[in-house]
Order: structure tokens, then sequence, then C-alpha cells
């Protein structure tokens, strides 16, 4: 009996060479995996698996994990309201760990002797894999062709049609990674430093001009309702959510940051729901959590969207990490109310009985009811004291 193989296959030109390659010159068993996180409809799903057999795989799987992706990253990206240099909220990068992961347990599950990936040397992707498997399965050996060999593009398409497969691989203007947590997009505009996609590039085309108000309800951190419509499945509230407001082209951006091996990168991105649930989540937080809370969140939350980003999923630090992000979130439950317009939306209050900007004890601006003028006389002169201090040794 040959060998059994496990493919992380998508159905692109890298990964269908390696389908037909691996089956048909060194006859492996190939296990073809598509793993979903979300991002797949069930007529692309037909469509993967069908190349999949016609390629030559002795079995095609697709392992939907979207559920356990929601519940142990996302919840924690939302809790930390992650962004990526402030801007990207790691909406590839944080699938691809996952999907690494369910590769590996698969692969041990089935007795596969090797793992086939399609990465290049160029990007995060290859690490990500690559670590994924060195940690939960490294007696497994890590195949990847396209890497190694250096194949070119060109290369693939001519062994692939000489064995009889004339699958349309037109080389797109533009790569387009879609998942639940958002869109990456690169093209020439992304390989320099000055010129960004045109709108056309952009998967979702603006359909929408009347704006329209949203509700999100969070119900200890958690997305639970979608204008006031309770939901037991959040992946819902966040595809119903994303169908709505990619309608008005939200969440569009461009990310600049540092890869994993220590190049600079660059890529457009559009990502409406997790934009507006991140901003959504956050304005009720400065609403429910101390300031010291809402620091330590950040400083922590810093972190945790790094080693995300670079695959460091499996250190131990991370659970830590997440505890104490899930501790933050025991007050974090309440409305929050947003309006979607072309490009752009606002996030306008939010309702909550754990709001602390409450009229009884004090209004910004206006008067107090907590502390009198002397108190703040007193409190001022001692705050003021070692400033004055190093003043008058210093002047």
């Amino acid at each position: 009996m040959s060998k059994i193989a496990v493919l992380a296959f998508s159905g692109g030109l890298d990964t269908s060479y390696c389908a037909k390659y691996y089956s048909k010159e060194e006859g492996l068993n190939i296990h073809s995996v598509l793993v979903n996180t979300g991002g797949f409809s069930h007529e692309e799903l037909q469509e993967i698996e069908r190349r999949a057999m016609a390629l030559g795989v002795s079995k095609h799987v697709c392992l939907d994990i979207s559920l356990e992706y929601y519940k142990k990253c996302i919840r924690y990206m939302i809790y930390g309201n992650i962004l990526k240099n402030n801007t990207y909220p790691l909406s590839v990068s944080s699938e691809r760990i996952f999907q690494a992961m369910a590769l590996a347990k698969y692969a041990k599950e089935v007795g596969a002797s090797c793992i086939i990936h399609g990465s290049t040397g160029a990007g995060n992707d290859q690490v990500r894999f690559d670590l994924a498997f060195q940690v939960i399965c490294p007696e497994i050996e890590i195949i990847t062709p396209v890497r190694d060999k250096k194949l070119s593009r060109e290369y693939e398409i001519e062994y692939l049609r000489s064995n009889g497969i004339d699958f349309d691989f037109k080389k797109a203007e533009y790569s387009i990674n879609q998942g639940l947590w958002g869109t990456s997009i690169g093209g020439k505009e992304t390989l320099n430093s000055s010129t960004t996609i045109p709108e056309s590039a952009y998967p979702s085309q603006l359909k929408k001009t009347e704006p329209c108000d949203v509700e999100l309800e969070f119900d200890k951190g958690d997305l639970v309702a979608f204008n006031g419509v309770l939901y037991k499945n959040p992946l819902e509230i966040i595809q119903k959510l994303n169908k709505l407001a990619s309608q008005y082209a939200i969440g569009r951006g461009m990310h600049v940051g540092d890869t994993i091996i220590g190049i600079k990168g660059r890529v457009a991105f559009e990502a409406a729901a997790p934009m507006i649930i991140i901003k959504a989540h956050h304005l009720l937080e400065k609403h429910n959590l101390t300031k010291w809370q809402l620091y330590w969140k950040e400083q922590l939350a810093n972190w945790y969207g790094m080693l995300l980003h670079e695959a460091q999923y499996q250190e131990p630090v991370m659970r830590d990490i997440e505890k104490f992000l899930k501790s933050t979130q025991e007050h974090v439950s309440g409305k929050v109310f947003v309006k979607l317009a072309p490009y752009n939306f606002e996030v306008i209050g939010i309702e909550s009985k754990y709001d602390m900007m409450q009229a009884k004890f004090a209004q910004y601006g206006e008067m107090n009811t907590a502390f009198s003028g002397d108190d703040v006389k007193g409190f001022t002169k001692i705050l003021a004291n070692q400033i004055k201090l190093y003043n008058s040794v210093n002047d």
C-alpha cells in the first residue's frame, strides 16, 4: 500500500500541481484537505472537491473548524480590540495557524508519512504551516516543492496540461484570500510604497448609498445579537453584518507591517464586519471598564496580536493572556449603535447597565456630586508635590 500524504489543498495552481505530481510521479496516496475557517460558500467547496478528484487524489476532505476558530481565536481578537499596527484585523494570519493545526492533527489521525503544502519562500505562511507541523507532528516529513524547487507558474501550468489537466489558471491581476474575518488583496500596487489598489480590485463594490442604523449586542464581550435578534452562533452575526456592511464598501484599508522573516510587507484588505465589531466593542469597553483595565488590556492585546501574527499561537503565554482578556469582559455587556454609510461607519453610542458615565455621579465639564471643590484643591496640591520638588531641584 502506498504511503499516505496529506496535502493542504485550496484548488489553486500550486496545490493542484502538488496533487497531480505526487500522486502520479511519486505514487503517494494523496489526501487533499481543505480547512474551512468560514470563508467558503457551499458552491466553492463543491468546486474545490471536483478539482481535487480530477487531479487524481485518493480522498478529499473538508474540515470545518469555523466555530472552533471563533471560540479559540476571533473572540480573543474582539476582547483585545486587536488591529495589527492599529490598522489590520489579522484577517488571514489568524486563520492560517488554525488551518495548519487542523492539517497536522488530521495527518496524525490517518497515519500520514508526509504533509505537503504549496507555500513559496517569500511569505509568512511557510513559517505558519511548518511551525505548527513541527510542534504537533514532528515525526511527519514536510514537503514544499514550490519553495524548495523554486517552481515557476509557467512550469506548473505546462506540467498539468501535459497530464491532461487544463483548469483555468489565468494569472489574476490581484491575489485574493477571503475568510470569515476579512479578505486580503495583493497586486502590483502593494509591491511598492506609493500607490494603492484601484476601486475595482476590491471584491465588494459599493451598492448601497442610503445610510442605515444597526445594533450590536454583547454579553461579557461576546456577540449575542444583531438588530435585536438573538443568535446562538456568533458566526451568523459576523456573516450577516458583513453581507450588509460590505455593500457600503466599508472596512477597506492598506496595511504595512513586518513579516515573520524580517522584511516589510504591504497588503490591501477589506474587513467590514471585523472593523465594525472591534470599534463597537471598544466603545462599550470605554464606558464600562476602568482606566487601568483599558490600559493593561491594550498592552497585552498588542502582544497577543503580534504573537498570533507570527505563528506563536501554541506558545503557552497565549493561554495566559487569553485568561486575562476574558477576565476583563465580565461587565462588557450592552448594546452598541452604529450608522453605516458609503465607505465609512460611525459608532454612535451604547446602552449598558454597567455604563460608568452616569449623571448621578457627575457630568463632565458641568457639575459633580461625588466630591467638593475643597477635595479637588487638596488632591491637586498633593498631585503637584513631586513635580514641584523636581523643578525646585533642577531649576
